[in-house]
């Protein structure tokens, strides 16, 4: 039975609803749409200019609209009155091939067609900073190892509780909060789910850890890399596919590391076109000051650099904790929620159809061992370079289209060009070389990173 979100607002007493989209860059757009309204809205969704955000669109293009969701219907806990709903985009009656969300339900069109389906769970690290941006909350918080800092994580109880809370009355199923690797940093972990739900929610839970942060005089960031000295943010994924009849085709137990040969083909997939995977997956500037990071305070940076795989060690790409699945350790704080669950798939589709085989596991500390390893791939170290690894990439052209590549690609080009324009005027040379090589987080990656 279709969802009436007319009547949902009159059970729930809801008064507005957010009719949102998630933009190439991953930004959050919404309208915000009154309940004696969403009938209509519902039917013909809420309008929006395409070329007023990063879509790659003319102001000539015809109006663009968010179609909700009804499934994904969110109640926001802190404002029971506003609703949340995720939209996909149309224009002239079609969907629009470069939104992302529309990307990810493709994907998930070509596992269906193989009755398979990726279940998923994202970790999503970030820092609480303050509002001016200029330091860590805590002044508190100085220990040299401050992963699970006990009274760190309890100094900030109250919006750790209020997140935390928000999650369990939404019955995402939150089982742990911690104080993460560096100074300042959070992570909380929710039940995995199939993948477009998981996408869902990634992007409302950025929304709510940054609003609820702000509610507390505090700021949020997701940024990559907002501290020199610090571990990053971090956004893996842990990855398993089952079919409609509830096995996991990822699962093998007479296999050392408890994975089917789905698995490893679908991990090969995904090492085959990790260099291009970084566009979507690290799509900032300051994404390759975390990838490329010098040792930090806390002894480790918890990044990759180099396309491997491994059992339960966190020093390589790919992690495989247990049977049955895989962490993708890849992927920052800037991502695109539902580019990367969709990159996910079209990746690992064409591992599982071309049989790609990832190799043998590496068994060594990848920080301190890394040059025993021998025939291993790097990941790209700019912004610029991955960028061109996507613009050679057919699997990714293949399953997206070469004008949707083209577009994220123009865009972005053009977001390198601002920045080394901006380098150029204050420091007087190139922005992207010459920052990588000093080392140095920049006023304008912090300036159009820090709301990532």
């Amino acid at each position: 039975m279709p969802i009436n979100l007319a009547a949902i607002a009159k059970k729930k007493k809801i008064k507005y609803f957010l009719i949102s989209y998630v933009d190439f860059f991953g930004i959050l757009r919404s309208k915000l749409v009154p309940a004696q309204s969403i009938k209509e809205m519902q039917k013909d969704g809420a309008g929006f200019a395409g070329f007023s955000t990063y879509l790659d669109m003319s102001p000539a293009d015809a109006d663009m609209v968010s179609i909700p969701d009804p499934s994904s219907l969110i109640q926001l806990p802190w404002q029971p009155d506003v609703a949340w709903l995720a939209g996909d985009l149309w224009m002239n009656g079609k969907l629009v091939d470069a939104s992302p969300r529309v990307m990810l339900r493709k994907q998930i069109a070509r596992l269906t067609k193989k009755n398979m389906y990726l279940k998923s769970g994202v970790e999503c690290e970030y820092f609480l900073i303050t509002p001016q941006a200029d330091s860590i909350a805590d002044k508190n918080d100085i220990a040299d190892k401050p992963c699970y800092d006990q009274s760190a994580l309890m100094r900030q109880y109250d919006l750790i509780k209020a997140i935390c809370d928000s999650m369990i009355y939404l019955g995402w199923g939150p089982y742990q909060n911690d104080h993460e690797d560096a100074n300042g940093q959070f992570e909380m972990n929710w039940n995995f789910s199939d993948c477009l739900r998981t996408a869902d929610r990634h992007v409302f839970f950025k929304f709510m850890v940054k609003t609820l942060a702000e509610k507390k005089g505090l700021r949020a960031t997701f940024m990559p890399k907002p501290f020199l000295n610090k571990t990053g943010n971090g956004c893996h994924a842990h990855l398993s596919i089952w079919n409609k009849q509830g096995k996991n085709l990822f699962s093998n137990q007479k296999d050392k590391l408890g994975l089917s040969k789905i698995a490893y083909n679908f991990m090969g997939g995904i090492m085959y076109s990790a260099e291009a995977l970084t566009a979507w997956f690290n799509p900032t500037i300051n994404s390759y000051k975390r990838i490329n990071a010098p040792v930090t305070a806390s002894g480790a940076t918890w990044s990759p650099n180099t396309i491997t795989y491994s059992g339960n060690n966190r020093t390589h790409m790919i992690r495989v904790p247990g049977p049955g699945r895989f962490e993708l350790r890849l992927m920052d704080g800037a991502t695109n929620p539902y580019l990367l669950q969709a990159g996910i798939i079209a990746a690992g589709l064409d591992g599982i159809e071309k049989k790609r085989n990832p190799g043998k596991p590496v068994y060594v500390n990848m920080y301190e061992e890394s040059h025993k390893v021998k025939g291993a791939k790097k990941l790209p170290s700019s912004l610029e370079k991955s960028l061109k690894h996507l613009r050679n990439n057919k699997v990714i052209e293949s399953a997206f289209g070469k004008d949707v590549v083209t577009s994220y690609i123009k865009l972005k080009s053009k977001e390198i060009k601002k920045y080394n324009s901006s380098m150029i005027k204050k420091l007087g040379f190139r922005g992207t070389k010459q920052s990588n090589k000093s080392n140095i987080i920049t006023q304008w990656e912090k300036d159009n990173t820090l709301d990532c």
